[in-house]
């Protein structure tokens, strides 16, 4: 009698292309760096990836969960994921795991099945909340895709910073006319700029914070704003030029533009009108700052209570995005921090120095549990914000990794790095 044949069968985790904003939530959050991308997709090493799951629920558009059984020998390659525009069907592979099974082969257990846990995630892998606030409204995602984008006005495009400073950052109002586009404070959206790459495909979307409140840059009206820097070099300091930032820079009023999402389930501000808003932030991460600060400003007269506090940051008074608004808002309402890096003739001062500094305060707010943290910017700011909060709460007696985990759990502490 023959034994039955043993069939290796692989739970492979792909990124779906269509639904894929390249934002790389995924590659940063994925501690076993299973996760690259070229210029075309984002795509999983599928013999690296142990299925922990740490970068699903990070990612703003769901493109991240996708799963197809195949057999471990025909896994699909890298340089196949990387020509993809659409996800492959499940196909025979899923036929050979019923044989398997009906020979009584057992495939084995593949580490996507038990790496994460029972509650499907290491929570040690994930420094920020991955549910949303209690009582936030629930957001709407995805409404629009690559494939199925709608279109948008811009009724104002408005220059930020200084004609001599070296960051252009624009405020850009689109208007979405009758067509639906409910958005919430703390989610982005994706633009489609024109043309094609250098190998003629089109452009893939880029994502941009939302900087308005849910009810409009202007009340009653169906828009949104956006907070754009033009791109001119790279990480490294080299010339570049972004696609999608100077085509957003360069707009007029009257241009239309391709639109998805919007974007993000969990990067919310809560509703409950005494709960407190601790807002951390630097450059174009006061997006969804802006936003959430302007909603509550607008239910402040209808009987919101919760305490506002903020740490911007920038290079300088000149590169800071609204700055002569922010000041222009009430002290009583929003306890603003600005903090400046490259001031000729003083020493840098970043948000985490700004916070030390105000100590007393921020642990009297990490005490409340009424309090929600949010921390958006570059992703060089992440690890000195959190030691900055670990310091101020132990310096007031406060336990941090409990309130940190408490934090976390109650969707109470959101990190939007980039």
């Amino acid at each position: 009698m023959n034994a039955p044949v043993s069939i290796e069968i692989l739970k492979q985790h792909l990124i779906d292309p269509e639904i894929c904003i390249r934002c790389n939530t995924c590659e940063e959050t994925c501690p076993i760096d299973a996760i690259t991308h070229d210029d075309n997709n984002y795509v999983v090493k599928a013999d690296v990836c142990n299925g922990c799951m740490a970068c699903v629920p990070p990612c703003p558009t769901g493109a991240i969960d996708n799963w197809r059984s195949v057999l471990k020998a025909d896994a699909y390659a890298l340089d196949e994921q990387y020509a993809w525009d659409v996800l492959p069907e499940q196909g025979t592979a899923a036929a050979g795991v019923v044989q398997a099974a009906e020979s009584g082969a057992q495939p084995p257990v593949d580490a996507g099945d038990v790496a994460a846990g029972a509650d499907g995630l290491n929570v040690d892998l994930v420094r920020g909340s991955t549910v949303p606030p209690w009582s936030a409204a629930k957001p709407y995602v995805n409404l629009y895709t690559h494939n199925s984008p709608t279109r948008a006005t811009v009724v104002g495009n408005y220059r930020l910073t200084g004609a001599a400073t070296q960051s252009d950052i624009h405020h850009i109002v689109l208007d979405f006319g009758s067509m639906p586009f409910p958005v919430l404070e703390g989610q982005s959206i994706g633009i489609l700029p024109p043309g094609v790459t250098a190998d003629g495909r089109a452009h893939h979307a880029r994502q941009y914070s939302i900087a308005s409140p849910r009810d409009g840059e202007r009340p009653g009206y169906n828009n949104v704003s956006l907070t754009v820097k033009r791109v001119t070099e790279d990480h490294a300091g080299g010339a570049a030029n972004g696609v999608c930032s100077n085509y957003l820079c360069d707009l007029r009023k009257g241009d239309v533009v391709n639109v998805i999402g919007p974007f993000g389930g969990t990067f919310l501000m809560p509703n409950h009108p005494d709960s407190h808003l601790l807002m951390i932030c630097t450059g174009t991460g006061s997006a969804p700052m802006r936003a959430m600060t302007e909603y509550r400003r607008r239910r402040r007269l209808k009987g919101a209570t919760g305490k506002l506090m903020l740490f911007f940051g920038a290079r300088s008074q000149e590169e800071l995005p609204y700055f002569g608004p922010l000041t222009n808002l009430p002290k009583d309402f929003i306890d603003t921090n600005l903090a400046f890096s490259r001031v000729p003739g003083q020493p840098k001062r970043y948000v985490q120095d700004a916070m030390r500094q105000r100590a007393v305060d921020v642990a009297h707010l990490l005490g409340e549990s009424g309090t929600h943290i949010y921390v958006c910017g570059l992703k060089g700011m992440e690890d000195g914000v959190l030691q900055a909060l670990r310091e101020i709460a132990c310096g007031a007696g406060i336990e941090w990794e409990a309130l940190w985990a408490t934090l976390k759990r109650e969707g109470r502490l959101h990190l939007e790095t980039y």
